[in-house]
């Protein structure tokens, strides 16, 4: 038997339930993984919702991604005992999953269950990002919105990595401060002061190159104010609600205006994602990368987990501990 979150009734978190279900045999070429520790996306809560582009049969176990400790197997190139991050497109809140290999990554040694649990998905969103949607170079200035999540954290240190002059927006000093010690060169709190102006300001009237937005909303159309000639927007989702472009504005700019779908990539061009795979596992074992996490909860606190998202209680990710 296996315990897991379910969803048989789309709608809040607090519809899933924690049920006992039989764990099935393997396939050949398929993998069982003792799972320790499962990271909350916002996807997952749309899924639930029945809000997100994919919708699985009723019922179903939310979750995208999870770290754990392979315990059976029946495919030749893993072997029991190996520490793995997997992803999926659900599932992943349980307490084991089983997966084909390429489903599953060597966890950096320098990352705990945990941190493995909430890398990808985030991560993963902002490399896509900034690499290969907005080509982002070394001395460009990259403004990030929600830079108190855990994808907008990830933004950050990723463009400091990639050399860019990183402006973080948040809504608390709390999370400005986090978003510093990512390496955001400068920081604006919402309350404050309009961020156009503040953008403005600090580009001595410039504006930034990149726009990275998970918000979108008033915040999106409020951005198109403040970017520079050629800038690329990135829209990485839409927390805020659904933004209204001026138009008038991307064509003085010449700017361009970039959906952001990193697993859809991955799915329509795998190449892309082994790139994409292979450099974050490299900058997470030099130390360069990593996510950080406010809060632990077990897996029967999974309606709590998901609300510290919705009410933008929590700093950086979330994690669901199994073991």
């Amino acid at each position: 038997m296996k315990r897991a979150a379910v969803c048989r009734e789309l709608g809040p978190p607090e519809k899933l339930r924690i049920e006992e279900l039989k764990s099935l045999p393997l396939a050949a070429g398929q993998v069982r993984v003792a799972l320790h520790a499962a990271g909350i996306n916002f996807p997952d809560i749309l899924m639930v919702a029945g809000e997100y582009q994919l919708k699985p049969d009723l019922p179903f176990t939310p979750g995208v991604e999870a770290a754990g400790e392979i315990i059976e197997t029946q495919a030749d190139n893993v072997k029991v005992g190996d520490r793995v991050i997997a992803k999926a497109r659900f599932g992943c809140y349980a307490d084991e999953i089983i997966a084909s290999p390429d489903q599953l990554v060597p966890l950096p040694k320098k990352f705990d269950f945990t941190q493995g649990a909430t890398f990808l998905a985030g991560h993963g969103t902002a490399y896509h990002a900034l690499v290969d949607r907005a080509q982002i170079q070394k001395g460009e200035t990259l403004l990030v919105h929600g830079a108190g999540g855990g994808v907008g954290l990830a933004a950050i240190e990723l463009g400091r990595v990639l050399g860019a002059t990183v402006i973080a927006c948040a809504s608390s000093e709390e999370k400005l401060t986090v978003a510093r010690q990512k390496g955001a060169d400068h920081t604006i709190l919402y309350a404050r002061e309009p961020f156009r102006d503040a953008v403005k300001r600090l580009t001595d009237g410039r504006g930034a190159d990149v726009v990275f937005d998970p918000v979108g909303g008033e915040i999106f159309e409020q951005s198109l104010r403040c970017i520079a000639w050629g800038a690329r927007l990135l829209v990485v989702g839409f927390t805020g609600g659904i933004g209204k472009a001026a138009t008038n504005l991307v064509l003085i700019k010449g700017a361009s205006v970039l959906g952001v779908r990193a697993g859809e990539a991955a799915r329509r061009n795998p190449a892309l994602g082994v790139v994409r795979q292979r450099a974050l596992l490299q900058l997470a074992e030099d130390g360069r990368i990593a996510p950080h996490i406010s809060h632990w909860l077990p897996l029967e606190g999974v309606a709590k987990a998901m609300r510290l998202l919705i009410d933008r209680k929590a700093i950086g990710r979330v994690a669901l501990t199994m073991r």
